[in-house]
């Protein structure tokens, strides 16, 4: 799944650069996206991610491409390799953040579930 989003002024600390807290909050977000379309009628909360290395800065007007792609499946949970690149740079190999996100499917009364057999 490719996803992209604009990062806006409401978005920078007093130093002018991308908060890495906004950068998580889409990373999860568009992680949760391809598991619920992935996995329809399932609900999913995120169980953790593998690092957080912030390995460029990023300004205002920044386009970000986000590439989520499965990398494992368990019995209650899947993970996605979340990679991030300036869509608006020249050299789209440039990661500039990228993490393993792992989420857990639950039940109605929050505990976990097993996904379902495809």
């Amino acid at each position: 799944m490719e996803n992209h989003k604009l990062v806006l002024p409401g978005n920078l600390n007093h130093y002018g650069y991308l908060f890495g807290g906004d950068l998580l909050k889409w990373v999860d977000e568009y992680a949760w996206i391809a598991a619920t379309l992935e996995y329809p009628d399932c609900n999913f909360v995120t169980l953790g991610m593998d690092k957080v290395l912030f390995k460029k800065s990023i300004r205002e007007g920044t386009i970000l491409k986000f590439i989520i792609e499965k990398t494992k499946e368990g019995n209650t949970s899947v993970q996605y390799l979340v990679r991030v690149y300036r869509a608006n740079h020249a050299a789209m190999n440039d990661v500039i953040f990228s993490t393993h996100v792992t989420l857990v499917r639950i039940g109605q009364n929050g505990q976990k579930a097993p996904l379902p057999e495809k």
